[in-house]
């Protein structure tokens, strides 16, 4: 008697493990929105097109650029010997093919030994897929400094 008890216990308390277990284990999957893959590509393209301009890489500012954004951005694109720029993206607007993302930005310029230090708010206008830079709005960071 003692035994099949313990084994009724022991049966029902495997039994509730399972139970919890199993119904613990399985985790919903949230699918990613469309709009959320677009504002993590167009932040990608905001970082390398960043470090293009730190590095002074006209090719690869040129390869993310539409024709039009980057004759904006080489026109506006200031000598410099070396910068440190950081972006912190503020908004993110979504129109059609376009993305609006708004950024506020830090940077500091050396120009022949003399250190300029300069922020600002700035909305990159981004179209087409993949999407490349059409437009500098605002406080253009690639025009600084002035």
């Amino acid at each position: 008697m003692y035994n099949s008890l313990l084994v009724t216990r022991y049966s029902l308390l495997v039994l509730i493990a399972l139970l919890l277990l199993s119904s613990c284990g399985k985790k919903e999957v949230k699918q990613v929105s469309t709009e959320s893959k677009i504002a993590q590509e167009a932040f990608r393209l905001l970082e390398v097109i960043r470090n293009a301009y730190i590095k002074n890489d006209r090719i690869d500012l040129e390869r993310n650029s539409t024709k039009d954004g980057y004759r904006e951005l080489i026109g506006a694109v200031k000598s410099f010997d070396s910068v440190e720029l950081t972006f912190t993206p503020t908004w993110v607007e979504i129109e059609d093919s376009t993305v609006y993302l708004n950024v506020s930005w830090n940077g500091i310029w050396i120009i022949r030994g003399k250190r300029i230090e300069e922020r600002g708010m700035a909305i990159f206008v981004l179209e087409g897929r993949p999407p490349k830079l059409a437009k500098v709005l605002r406080a253009n960071p690639f025009r600084q400094p002035e």
